[in-house]
C-alpha cells in the first residue's frame, strides 16, 4: 500500500528549501508588518442616506404629510431597505434611509443611485413651492483631523481667500480624501432704510428690485462676425463693489436719488448666524480631512504635521493654522498600547514554552530542558511574520478589531507546536531516532491537529458569515485568527520538524518510561474516576450547571464605550430658541468647564453637533437650538472623573437647557442607549402613551435625561388674509410676504458676486424698527397699482402653537421616548426592567399602538441574530470534520457534545469577574466552541489509536487520556496565560475572561468527563452484553 505523503519528512529532506522560506516569512514578514495600514476602527460601509428637503414657509406637519410622506411611499418599493426615518420641522424635513445589513458594501452606491431616481420620479407630486432636494450618502465620512483656523483680524473675503487656498493645498496631500469647513460665516450686503425713510421716500421695493437686477446683471448682447471669427459682445453690467450699489438710482417722489442716501448699506456677517464654532473660548474657522480608504491615518498625521509648519508661508501674517483633533495621535496611543499587551502576552507565550516545556520528565528528580521551550519559542515570531505577510496582501490593516484578534490568537498558535514538540520528545524517549520520531509524529498528530486547527478557525466563522454592521466591524477577528491558526499548523509540521532537527541533534536520549510521576499520578486518578463514574459525573454536571446559572446572571451589553479621553456635552434648549440665546448658554457652559482641573481644551460647535471625527459617533443634526461641546482632558486616565466633575459642576448652575454628558462609544452608532417607540398611523393617540411610558422611566432611578424625540410645542404667528378684499385692492400674497420678510430678515434682492464668492444682497428695516411684535400691525403693503395699504385692513394675526417637529418611521408616525444610563447598571437590563412595567399594565398602550424595543438591545439583538444565523452552517462543518477523523457519528456526537462546557466555564469567568457579556464577548463564547471540540478530538482520537493497538477500553482512556493530558493542559494554559494582559482592555477585557475562564473549566472537565462518557458508551464488556 502506498504511504501519504509526509511533510515533516519532506522537509528534513529539503533543510535548505525549508530555511529558506523561513528566511523569506521573516523578512518579507517585518516588512509587511510596517507597511499595514493603520486606523482607528475596522472600515464598514454606512448604510443610510440622508435626503433632506426643503419647503418655504411649510409648517412641521406639512413637511411630513405633504413631503416626507410621500418620498417614503416611493422608497418603500427599494427591496434592500431596512428602514426609512424621517423628521420633519418648519420648511425643512430630513429623511434617513437605511438598506440592511445584508447587502454587499459595493452594492451600496448602486442603491444610492437608485434612490436618487425614486425621489426624482415623484418631484412632480411634491408641493411646487419646494426649493431643494439635497442627497448625502457620505453620511458616514470620518473626519478625524479637525484644523482651526485663527482670524480675528481680517476682512470676510480674505479669510474666504484663505480657506479656499488651505482647502486646495489640503487635498494635494496623499491620503486626503475630503475637506469641508465649518463655521465659516458667509458675509451677506445688508441695504438697511429706515421706517421714517421708507415713508417719507415712499420707497417701492418692487422697484428697488427691478432697479438692482437692471444694475446687477448678465445679458447677452450677440455678436460679431469678423473674418472667421464670431466675436462676442458683452456688457460689463455688473457690481464691482459696496460703493457700486450705494450708487443705484432709485425713482422716489422726492424725485431720483442714490440708494446710498436713504439707506446704510454694508458688508457684514448674517444676523441671525448659521453656525458658529469656538476653541478655547475664540471664535474659529474649524477644516475637517477625512482620510481616503485603505490609507495609513499615522503616515497622514505626519504629512498634515509637515503642513501646518509650512502652512505659516503662504497664509496672511496673523493667521494661524494649528490642529485640533488628531486622530493619528489616538491610533498612535492605542496601537502603542496594544502592541505593549501584544509584547506581554508574546513574553508570557514564550516564558509558558521555554519553562513548563523544559521540565525534565525524569523520576527522580526536575531537570531543565532548554531545547523544547526553545522549539516552540521559535515558531511564535515565524507564524506572526507569515500573518502579517498575509494580511497585507489581502489589505487587512491594523486597527482596534485586528490586533485584538493577533493577542487572541497568539494563545492559540503554539497549540500546534507544543503538540508536535511534545510527541516528538515522547518518541525520542521510548528510543527512536529523531527522523523516525519526526515522522512518526506526523503520522499521529498531523490530521487531528488540521482538522482541529480547521475546527478552531470554524468556530470564528458565525462573525465572517454575519450580514450586519457589527458583523462587518469585527470581521477582522475571524480573518487574522483564521489566518495565524492554518499558518500556525503549517509551521508545525514544515518548520518544527527542521528546528527540532537542528536543536535535538545534538542532544543523547536515552530509552526511558514516558511515565513521569505526575502522569502516574493522574491515571491513578482518572482510574478512580472511572470506578466512581456515576458520582464523578454528577459533581461534574453539578458544575456546568452553576456555571449556566452564573452565565444567566450577568447582564448584557452591546459595546463598552471606548477608550478615548474626549467628553462630550450636548446642549439642547427648547425648540425655537434663537441662536443668540443658544449661543449665551453655551457660553455659560463652556466657562464652566474650562475652569475644571485636567480640561486641555474645549472646542464648541454652536448651530450644530461636530462633524463625525470618531467612526461611531452619533451626529447632531444642525438647529439653531442645539450646540455640541468637546472636552479634551489633558489624558486619558482622567476622562471618567472630569466628566463626573462636569455633571457635577452643570447640576449646579441655572440653565436654560437640557444638557448630556457623554463619552465616545464603540461599535455601530446608536442614538440612545435606552429607548422605546410608539408607532401609529393617527399621530394625536402616540401622546398619552408616550407621557406615560416618560413617567415610567423618569421613576427608574438608572436612567436620566428621560424625554420624547417630538420635543416641546413650540408658538408660531398665523396670518389669515382676507383673499377677497386682497384681490379687490390688487394686493398679492407675495407682496404681503415680503412686507413682513422686511421687518424681520430681510428680503434678497440679488447677489453681489466678487470673484469665487456670491453674496446675497438683502433689504430689511433697520434694528430699532425690526422684530417688533406689537408692530406688526402697522406694516405696509404695496399693491399692484403702487398704493401703499396698512397690512391691518388685509390680515389677522394669531398666535398658535404646533409640534416642533414630527417624526416618521416605515410610514407612519413615530414617537420615542428615550434617555440615558445613571450608575453602572447595564442598558438592556434596564429595558428589560421598563417593558415589563408596560406589559403588566395593559391601560398604558391601546391596541391601536405598536410598540418597539430601540436603542442598544435593539442593536445588540440585531447583531445577534446575524451571528446566530451563521451558527447551522459552522456546526454542519465542525460536525463534518469529526466524523472524517474519527469515521463514527457516535464518538462525533460525544464530541460535539463537549461544546457547552466552554459556555459553562465564560459563565464562570464573567461572573467572578464582574463582566458584563457583551457583544465581543459572546463572539469569544462561540469561538470557544472550537477550541474545546478541538480538544476533545485529539484526546478522542489519541483513545482510538490506543484501542487499536489491542488495549482494553478502559486501559486506553487512561493511557490515551494520560498521553495528552500534558499537551492539553499546556496548550490550554497557554492560552489562558497570554489573554491576561488583555483583561485590562475596556474593549476585549470580558472577551479575554469567557475565554480564559471557558479554557480552564473545559480542559479540566474534559480531562475528567469525556473519558467517563467514553467509557459508559463504549466500553467493550458493556457492548458485548448487549451484543448477546
Amino acid at each position: 500500500m502506498k504511504e501519504k505523503f509526509d511533510l515533516s519528512t519532506w522537509s528534513l529532506l529539503n533543510i535548505s528549501l525549508v530555511k529558506w522560506f523561513a528566511f523569506v516569512f521573516f523578512f518579507f514578514g517585518a516588512i509587511s508588518f510596517f507597511e499595514l495600514g493603520q486606523d482607528e476602527d475596522p472600515p464598514f460601509a454606512f448604510r443610510a442616506m440622508v435626503i433632506q428637503v426643503k419647503w418655504p414657509g411649510a409648517t412641521p406637519t406639512q413637511m411630513a404629510e405633504q413631503v416626507s410622506s410621500r418620498i417614503e411611499a416611493a422608497l418603500e418599493t427599494i427591496t434592500s431597505r431596512e428602514k426609512i426615518i424621517s423628521f420633519s420641522r418648519s420648511e425643512e424635513t430630513n429623511i434617513i434611509f437605511q438598506i440592511r445589513g445584508d447587502i454587499p458594501a459595493v452594492e451600496v452606491p448602486l442603491i444610492w443611485l437608485e434612490v436618487r431616481k425614486k425621489v426624482g420620479d415623484i418631484k412632480r407630486n411634491l408641493p411646487n413651492d419646494v426649493s431643494s432636494i439635497f442627497f448625502d450618502d457620505d453620511f458616514g465620512d470620518t473626519f478625524g483631523f479637525i484644523f482651526a483656523l485663527e482670524t480675528s483680524l481680517y476682512s470676510f473675503k480674505q479669510i474666504d481667500d484663505a480657506v479656499i487656498l488651505l482647502r486646495s493645498k489640503l487635498l494635494d496631500i496623499e491620503d486626503v480624501g475630503k475637506v469641508k469647513i465649518y463655521g465659516q460665516q458667509q458675509d451677506v450686503v445688508y441695504i438697511e432704510v429706515s421706517r421714517r425713510n421708507l415713508a417719507k421716500y415712499n420707497l417701492s421695493l418692487k422697484n428697488i428690485k427691478e432697479q438692482i437686477y437692471r444694475e446687477n446683471s448678465v445679458f447677452k448682447s450677440g455678436e460679431v462676425s469678423q473674418a472667421e471669427y464670431l466675436l462676442p459682445i458683452r456688457i460689463d453690467n455688473e457690481f464691482k463693489s459696496i460703493q457700486d450699489i450705494r450708487d443705484v438710482r432709485i425713482r422716489t417722489k422726492e424725485g431720483v436719488i442714490n440708494l446710498g442716501e436713504i439707506s446704510s448699506i454694508s458688508d457684514t456677517t448674517p444676523k441671525p448666524y448659521f453656525q458658529k464654532v469656538r476653541f478655547n473660548g475664540e471664535e474659529i474657522i474649524a477644516v475637517g480631512v477625512s482620510m481616503t480608504k485603505g490609507g495609513d491615518v499615522v503616515e497622514l498625521g505626519d504629512r498634515l504635521d509637515k503642513f501646518i509648519k509650512s502652512s505659516n508661508k503662504i497664509l496672511p501674517i496673523g493667521m494661524k493654522f494649528s490642529k485640533i483633533q488628531d486622530q493619528s495621535r489616538v491610533v498612535s496611543a492605542t496601537i502603542g498600547e496594544f502592541m505593549k499587551v501584544f509584547a506581554e502576552a508574546v513574553i508570557v507565550v514564550l516564558s509558558v514554552s521555554l519553562i513548563i516545556l523544559g521540565v525534565s520528565r525524569s523520576k527522580k528528580k526536575y531537570r531543565f530542558h532548554f531545547s523544547p521551550g526553545l522549539i516552540v519559542s521559535v515558531s511564535v515570531p515565524l507564524v506572526m511574520a507569515m500573518t502579517f505577510l498575509i494580511m497585507n496582501l489581502l489589505g487587512i490593516g491594523l486597527n482596534k478589531i485586528t490586533l485584538g484578534a493577533l493577542i487572541i490568537a497568539l494563545g492559540l498558535l503554539v497549540d500546534d507546536a507544543i503538540i508536535v514538540v511534545e510527541m516528538i520528545f515522547r518518541k525520542l524517549d521510548e528510543g527512536n531516532t529523531i527522523p523516525q520520531a519526526i515522522s512518526t509524529c506526523y503520522k499521529l498528530t498531523a490530521n487531528p491537529m488540521l482538522i482541529g486547527t480547521i475546527i478552531t478557525a470554524v468556530g470564528f466563522l458565525p462573525i465572517a458569515l454575519a450580514k450586519s454592521s457589527v458583523g462587518e466591524y469585527t470581521f477582522g477577528i475571524f480573518a487574522v485568527t483564521s489566518i495565524a491558526l492554518i499558518c500556525s499548523w503549517l509551521v508545525a509540521v514544515i518548520f518544527i520538524p527542521v528546528f527540532s532537527y537542528w536543536v535535538l541533534q545534538r542532544i543523547k536520549f536515552e530509552n526511558k518510561s514516558t511515565d513521569t510521576k505526575e502522569t502516574k499520578s493522574f491515571k491513578i486518578f482518572l482510574g478512580t474516576c472511572l470506578d466512581w463514574k456515576f458520582s464523578t459525573i454528577i459533581i461534574c454536571l453539578s458544575v456546568i450547571s452553576l456555571g449556566f446559572y452564573f452565565m444567566s446572571k450577568t447582564e448584557r451589553q452591546f459595546f463598552p464605550n471606548s477608550a478615548r479621553s474626549e467628553v462630550l456635552v450636548d446642549v439642547y434648549l427648547v425648540e425655537g430658541s434663537s441662536p443668540e440665546l443658544t449661543e449665551a448658554e453655551a457660553l455659560k457652559i463652556e466657562k464652566i468647564v474650562s475652569q475644571i482641573e485636567g480640561v486641555e481644551s474645549v472646542t464648541t460647535f454652536l448651530g450644530s453637533g461636530a462633524p463625525r471625527f470618531f467612526l461611531p459617533m452619533e451626529v447632531v443634526f444642525a438647529e439653531s437650538r442645539v450646540a455640541q461641546i468637546i472636552v479634551k482632558p489633558s489624558s486619558r486616565g482622567i476622562r471618567n472623573s472630569v466628566k463626573t466633575e462636569i455633571e457635577k459642576q452643570l447640576s449646579k448652575s441655572f440653565l436654560r437647557a437640557r444638557l448630556r454628558v457623554k463619552v465616545l462609544p464603540n461599535g455601530p452608532p446608536v442614538n440612545y442607549p435606552v429607548v422605546f417607540r410608539l408607532l401609529s398611523t393617527d399621530k394625536n393617540e402616540l401622546f398619552e402613551p408616550a407621557a406615560k411610558i416618560s413617567q415610567l422611566m423618569r421613576n427608574n432611578i438608572n436612567l436620566q435625561g428621560v424625554h420624547t424625540n417630538w420635543n416641546e410645542m413650540k408658538p408660531f404667528i398665523e396670518v389669515k388674509i382676507d383673499k377677497v378684499r386682497a384681490k379687490d385692492l390688487g394686493v398679492n400674497i407675495a407682496s404681503i410676504s415680503d412686507a413682513l420678510k422686511l421687518r424681520s430678515r430681510g428680503v434678497t434682492l440679488g447677489y453681489f458676486r466678487d470673484s469665487l464668492r456670491s453674496i446675497p444682497i438683502v433689504f430689511r428695516l433697520t434694528e430699532e424698527g425690526r422684530d417688533e411684535l406689537s408692530d406688526l400691525r402697522g406694516i405696509l403693503v404695496e399693491s399692484n397699482r403702487g398704493e401703499v395699504i396698512p397690512i391691518e385692513k388685509l390680515v389677522t394675526f394669531d398666535v398658535m402653537w404646533e409640534p416642533s417637529v414630527v417624526h416618521r418611521y416605515n410610514g407612519g408616525f413615530m414617537i420615542s421616548v428615550q434617555g440615558d444610563v445613571k450608575g453602572n447598571l447595564q442598558s438592556s437590563t434596564i429595558t428589560n426592567q421598563i417593558l415589563t412595567q408596560i406589559n403588566e399594565d395593559e391601560k398604558i398602550l391601546p391596541e391601536s399602538i405598536k410598540l418597539e424595543v430601540g436603542g442598544v438591545s435593539e442593536e445588540s439583538l440585531k447583531g445577534q441574530y446575524s451571528i446566530f444565523k451563521g451558527f447551522p452552517l459552522m456546526l454542519f462543518i465542525i460536525f463534518t470534520l469529526l466524523i472524517i477523523q474519527l469515521s463514527s457519528v457516535k464518538k462525533s456526537i460525544l464530541v460535539f457534545l463537549t461544546a457547552p462546557l466552554g459556555i459553562a466555564g465564560a459563565g464562570f469567568g464573567l461572573f467572578l469577574a464582574n463582566q458584563p457579556l457583551g457583544f465581543v464577548a459572546m463572539l469569544g463564547v462561540i469561538a470557544l466552541m472550537g477550541m474545546v471540540i478541538r480538544n476533545s478530538l485529539i484526546l478522542v482520537d489519541q483513545i482510538v489509536r490506543e484501542e487499536s493497538c489491542g488495549k482494553s477500553t478502559r486501559d486506553a482512556i487512561i493511557a490515551g487520556t494520560a498521553s495528552r493530558f500534558r499537551p492539553i493542559f499546556l496548550t490550554a494554559i497557554t492560552a489562558v496565560l497570554a489573554m491576561i494582559p488583555l483583561t485590562q482592555s475596556i474593549f476585549w477585557g470580558p472577551m479575554a475572561y469567557c475565554i480564559m475562564g471557558g479554557l480552564i473549566l473545559a480542559t479540566v472537565l474534559t480531562l475528567i468527563l469525556l473519558p467517563l462518557f467514553y467509557f459508559a458508551l463504549f466500553n467493550e464488556k458493556k457492548l458485548r452484553t448487549l451484543n448477546l
